[in-house]
């Protein structure tokens, strides 16, 4: 399984709040130790890969979650306490 966090840089190039809470969570809990990769989705640069990310998984709000199984299958998070539940913690 590989677990992406896509957070969000905001057009005035402050990283979302959000995003700095769901981050501090993940750190707080230990947690941050199993996510494989963290991406930015810079609001001032569309082209960056979380910006890309977003638009292929149509997730319009930040931060979220990419769930890569072992057999090819991709689940998108975008509820922090659900994927702590159903991945994290399963």
């Amino acid at each position: 399984m590989k677990i992406t966090l896509v957070k969000k840089i905001k057009a005035d190039g402050q990283l979302c709040k959000k995003c700095e809470e769901v981050e501090r969570r993940l750190i707080d809990s230990d947690l941050m130790g199993r996510i494989d990769q963290v991406v930015i989705a810079d609001e001032r640069e569309p082209d960056s890969e979380g910006m890309k990310l977003a638009a292929e998984h149509e997730v319009e709000l930040a931060p979220f979650f990419i769930v890569e199984d072992d057999d090819g299958g991709t689940t998108i998070y975008t509820i922090y306490f659900q994927f702590v539940k159903e991945v994290l913690k399963a």
